[in-house]
């Protein structure tokens, strides 16, 4: 069991940046962004590819990054300048994306091989731990600069920040287009521990990324950014231990993972809805309760 935990603890921390990735678009920009199946393998494809034809290991993830980056702002360019719908965006590059990872890879499956890879000689939780630290960091500094708060700004009230004379296409695209970097170096990662990219490993991450989310922001909450990226790196362990103990159990097996995200993305958007539904008539209840009092202790005092 402890060898379990360990390794959905590392499986988390590996897929804790495209959950940061998703975070980005789905809560700070307010961005429907489905690119995020292919970039995620595209990420992947870069990194191995490169890594087997000779590239350090290290340098491979920053292709990666740059990979991602470019389909990113590819997504940003057909909502903001092609005036097509988020959503559709990120459905035409995610469908694009797929050939071109092929086109990448050469084949539907690319191992590594005898190619070291970047855990080869160091311990994958203690680098990505770092690794981790440092981006969301990187990220909280990020979000408190100018470029960061217009950013943020532009996923609550668009039109207001455009009113003061922001350009929010460029804005829409820097963001989505560092969303996607961080997923293609998730699938980086991805790629050099498990030393292998496949042309099919992206389906679903979007699911996965939102589950990730959803489960941080309702156990830890949200109400700073230094809170929500926290809430998704925490999400995305805490996911890969419901779904490791699920398999380990013998409840589902390996092939259900996909059922069982669904299952955890129902019951975190489910829960905290029914939550807010409870609390509302709660109030209300409250409210008519003193309603009621008060109407009765003035009838009282107006009898006498």
């Amino acid at each position: 069991m402890y060898g379990l935990m360990v390794g959905a603890v590392e499986y988390g921390l590996v897929y804790a940046l495209m959950a940061l990735g998703v975070f980005i678009t789905f809560r700070i920009l307010n961005f429907p962004d489905l690119t995020v199946d292919g970039s995620f393998t595209t990420g992947a494809a870069v990194a191995t590819v490169a890594t087997v034809s000779g590239t350090p290991p290290w340098l491979s993830i920053i292709f990666a990054f740059a990979a991602g980056a470019l389909a990113g702002t590819c997504t940003g360019l057909l909502h903001t300048k092609g005036k097509i719908n988020g959503l559709l965006s990120g459905i035409i590059m995610m469908i694009a994306l797929y050939s071109i990872n092929l086109r990448i890879l050469g084949k539907p499956n690319y191992p590594f091989r005898d190619t070291e890879t970047l855990f080869s000689s160091s311990n994958v939780l203690l680098v990505m731990i770092v690794i981790v630290i440092v981006v969301k960091l990187l990220l909280d500094l990020f979000f408190r600069t100018n470029i960061g708060l217009s950013l943020r700004a532009t996923g609550d009230n668009p039109k207001m920040i455009r009113s003061f004379g922001a350009n929010t296409d460029m804005t829409i695209i820097m963001g989505v287009a560092l969303s996607n970097a961080l997923v293609g170096a998730s699938g980086a990662f991805v790629a050099h521990y498990l030393k292998y990219a496949d042309n099919g490993m992206g389906v679903g991450m979007i699911v996965i990324g939102l589950a990730s989310v959803i489960i941080g922001e309702a156990i830890f909450g949200s109400r700073s950014i230094f809170k929500a990226t926290i809430a998704a790196i925490l999400g995305s362990i805490i996911y890969r231990m419901i779904t490791a103990l699920a398999v380990y159990v013998d409840w589902l097996d390996a092939s259900d993972m996909k059922l069982i995200t669904a299952i955890i993305v129902i019951f975190a958007l489910v829960i905290p809805y029914m939550r807010s539904v409870s609390k509302q008539k709660s109030v209300a209840r409250k409210r008519t309760s003193e309603l009621l009092s008060s109407s009765t202790g003035e009838q009282i005092g107006g009898g006498r």
